[in-house]
């Protein structure tokens, strides 16, 4: 746990939240400031900063609930589609320095963008340059 952390305030108690999921080492709530109806925030219990800091338990633990989770959500709320992601540090847009994943429900005409939309500019790279990311990331 995190003292200055308001996830881990909300796993301990302190801070009251809609849940809608727990176990042991996974809680989810109903986002604060919702994109659209039934916006949820999966986090694990343990406090972890970025998606590197879990260990594999957690990881799994957390990726199993949110797999569990979307079709969920969706039903709750009528949705067609969700978009899943995560902020993974501050220039990601990571605005809570704990590891979250967002549930965000998808409504036809709703405006909302493809994932591909929070990248911005797409970068003109080589197939060298492809290559050698390839293998940096693979190594």
């Amino acid at each position: 746990m995190s003292d200055d952390c308001i996830f881990c305030s909300i796993v301990a108690g302190e801070i009251p939240a809609r849940t809608v999921y727990e176990t042991d080492e996974v809680l989810a709530f109903l986002d604060a400031n919702p994109l659209a109806r039934g916006h949820t925030l999966v986090i694990p219990k343990t406090h972890a900063g970025r998606v590197g800091d879990l260990d594999v338990d957690r990881t799994r633990a957390l990726f199993d609930a949110v797999a569990e989770l979307t079709p969920r959500v969706q039903e709750a709320v009528d949705a067609d589609a969700a978009n899943v992601g995560i902020n993974d540090g501050e220039a990601a847009g990571q605005e809570v320095p704990h590891v979250h994943a967002h549930v965000i429900p998808r409504f036809e005409g709703d405006g909302g963008a493809p994932i591909h939309a929070v990248g911005g500019a797409r970068p003109d790279l080589s197939d060298d340059e492809l290559d050698d990311i390839a293998a940096a990331i693979a190594d």
